[in-house]
């Protein structure tokens, strides 16, 4: 079954939020979606991604307007991913390295672990402070990615019956105030994956070409070339850009948004609506 592509299979995606802003960082696309609401497609507006900030294994925002991208065993503190302005490193603590997924919420930052279905809070990541161990609740434990803002967490669902949505709580081990959400198409759009669930998979699409009814006897011969297409209709694919405010940086650098995400989006195995085609060659 297509869905967004889960994070572990999608290097430099993650979502993260501040205050009343949410985010998806897509390193492998060198830019991030910010936005005021995923259910409603809300305020969407595209920024680049700074050098210095790409390539992460995480991202993460704190309510300090802060952005953490963490690499291997040490993080990047900024003010802003796009100027790389305020950037300080620090190293990780022993207990806050190796985790599945990060985010910060509450005033304090979270690691989880869902191999073993714990999570572990902390104020600071290079010291552990007041660091402790939770158990998720079996509700939270199979998130594609999980982010948070001030007064909330949140995970994004596994795609289902309802189709692609993201869940709120206020805990991770009681599920308290748990409350599902589904993302408006626009949001989808933007998600490794979230293409194929929006404009269906990229391979095999099949169109009736002629039909012939034969009443005779007599049999008959019908030949016709078959041209095989590949590639994506440039007209049909950038519209999904109408409701995206894209900076003038993004498409300096990616000559054109939508075709980076469709290309990534073919890159993708069949699993996720992908055809495994290497985007290197340009594809029309």
């Amino acid at each position: 079954m297509v869905g967004i592509v889960p994070k572990k299979d999608a290097p430099g995606v993650d979502f993260c939020g501040v205050d009343k802003y949410y985010y998806i960082v897509r390193s492998d696309l060198s830019c991030y979606m910010r936005s005021t609401n995923f259910n409603k497609g809300e305020d969407l507006v595209v920024y680049s991604l700074h050098l210095s900030c790409r390539n992460g294994d995480h991202y993460l925002a704190h309510e300090d307007d802060l952005f953490y991208i963490i690499k291997g065993t040490n993080y990047r503190r900024v003010t802003n991913m796009n100027t790389d302005e305020g950037a300080v490193v620090y190293a990780l603590h022993p207990s806050c390295r190796g985790g599945d997924h990060y985010l910060s919420a509450f005033g304090h930052f979270y690691i989880i672990d869902q191999s073993r279905g714990v999570y572990r809070k902390t104020k600071n990541m290079n010291t552990y402070e007041d660091g402790v161990e939770y158990t998720l609740h079996p509700n939270c434990r199979n998130g594609l990615y999980y982010f948070g803002v001030k007064d909330y967490y949140y995970f994004v669902k596994p795609h289902d019956e309802w189709g692609v949505q993201y869940y709120k709580c206020t805990d991770f081990s009681k599920d308290t105030d748990g409350k599902p959400f589904s993302f408006h198409s626009t949001v989808t759009n933007f998600t490794p994956g979230g293409l194929a669930l929006i404009r269906g998979p990229s391979f095999g699409v099949w169109k009736c070409i002629k039909t012939i009814t034969n009443d005779s006897q007599t049999p008959i011969t019908w030949t016709n070339k078959i041209n095989k297409k590949v590639g994506y209709e440039k007209e049909k694919m950038s519209s999904m850009e109408h409701n995206w405010n894209v900076s003038a940086t993004v498409s300096a650098e990616t000559g054109g948004l939508s075709a980076l995400v469709v290309k990534s989006q073919f890159s993708l195995s069949t699993s996720y609506g992908g055809s495994s085609v290497n985007t290197e060659r340009e594809l029309e």
